[in-house]
């Protein structure tokens, strides 16, 4: 089956869109990437985004921002399909994350909601593919934190080999950080995932900030690169109730927010920092919780960490992380980017919208896309919402095919 996925993530700095081509059963799964595409926002559509996150904006506002994001959703997999060099008819699914404006987390750590928008139907309608959408909102439903929700991608592609010692840190750096701890394929411990604090939500408003917006992110991190990170600071800010908690955990921008990057800023400010130097602090802050997660909850000591998303593209934020973790768990751990690591489809730019064509194919066959142990959901949910598009009977009428003579 071919599948597209489509990602925005907490960044809020495009579309991430992926074609790829899933094969076998769910006990036997291949996958392979087909292309890959990221198309920014631009300057207007991320204002909006982050003023939707923010609480701001009206219904209608809302309203019309979901079709409008819908609309370019569909141009991202229109263009990835073309950069395959395939036609929209020989596609089958796709799969849509949407773009996260409000994840509702109570002091407690349980989710009340979660909405990501970008409508499913007008995917559907503009591209001829039934598409899913709307993954996150049955794990919520089910009491369960609607995220990590890659974890299952995890488990197919990335469990150490029988044997390892250790666990393998499956680490993605978006705007918002989050970790699955994986053991090896003989290991019958469950898996465990989370959200670890933020990613580059707060690089990326330093960086703005100390550019009057001409930045939009840390490009390899050459700012932070230039400033004296303070270390009495990043201690400061770990004792947020946040890092304290322990998994299940979800987090997103509307705790790591403006208003608090502005907060944290002010703090650098009294302590007589540059803005160099308040660039080096958050960077440092987001290298220290990833690595304050890990030895604090991790299943097992880690023996590797793979990582993806953004982040993995800051060679700065990379070399912290490392010196982090020597200096947090007590040893030397290897850190490689997902796209190194042997046999898997795609590379860190791609994971995440793979893990959603994925998430898709599960749910049009009827299979759970959620990983209980990891959200804290009553248990295993067929995740999503299907949009039927003009190929959705010929799709039906073929799965259900499959399903009887299998």
């Amino acid at each position: 089956m071919r599948v597209v996925g489509l990602m925005s993530g907490t960044s809020a700095d495009g579309i991430d869109a992926v074609a790829a081509e899933v094969s076998g059963t769910a006990e036997g799964l291949g996958m392979r990437q087909l292309a890959f595409e990221h198309v920014a926002w631009s300057a207007e559509e991320k204002a909006a985004i982050e003023s939707l996150i923010a609480g701001g904006g009206d219904t209608r506002s809302l309203s019309r921002a979901g079709f409008q994001l819908g609309a370019r959703f569909a141009e991202a997999a229109m263009l990835v399909v073309k950069r395959s060099g395939l036609k929209l008819e020989a596609f089958d699914l796709i799969g849509s994350h949407g773009q996260t404006v409000w994840h509702e987390v109570e002091e407690g750590g349980a989710v009340q909601s979660t909405l990501q928008i970008g409508e499913a139907a007008v995917i559907a309608e503009w591209t001829g593919i039934t598409t899913v959408a709307d993954f996150r909102v049955a794990d919520v439903a089910a009491g369960g934190q609607g995220a990590p929700l890659i974890p299952v991608f995890d488990q197919y592609f990335l469990r150490p080999a029988a044997g390892s010692e250790g666990c393998r840190a499956v680490q993605n750096i978006g705007g918002i950080g989050n970790v699955t701890f994986l053991a090896g394929r003989e290991s019958d411990g469950a898996t465990l995932a989370f959200d670890t604090g933020p990613g580059n939500a707060l690089i990326d408003w330093a960086a703005a900030h100390a550019t009057d917006g001409a930045m939009r992110y840390d490009e390899d991190g050459r700012l932070a690169a230039q400033g004296r990170r303070e270390d009495s600071l990043v201690e400061r800010w770990l004792a947020h109730p946040f890092f304290q908690k322990k998994p299940p955990k979800s987090t997103g921008r509307e705790l790591f927010s403006v208003g608090l990057a502005a907060q944290f800023q002010r703090e650098a400010a009294e302590a007589g920092l540059s803005a160099a130097d308040f660039a080096a602090t958050v960077t440092e802050l987001t290298a220290a919780s990833i690595a304050e997660s890990y030895r604090r909850f991790a299943p097992r000591p880690v023996a590797e960490m793979v990582v993806s998303g953004g982040g993995a593209r800051n060679p700065f934020l990379l070399n912290r992380i490392g010196d982090q973790l020597k200096k947090r768990c007590g040893a030397t751990v290897p850190i490689v980017r997902y796209g190194e690591v042997e046999g898997v489809p795609g590379d860190e730019e791609s994971k995440e919208a793979l893990g959603f064509a994925l998430l898709a194919w599960l749910t049009i066959r009827g299979e759970s896309g959620n990983a209980p142990a990891c959200t804290g959901a009553k248990g295993a949910r067929v995740l999503g919402k299907i949009s039927p598009g003009r190929n959705f009977r010929a799709l039906a009428g073929r799965l259900q095919g499959n399903m009887a003579s299998g």
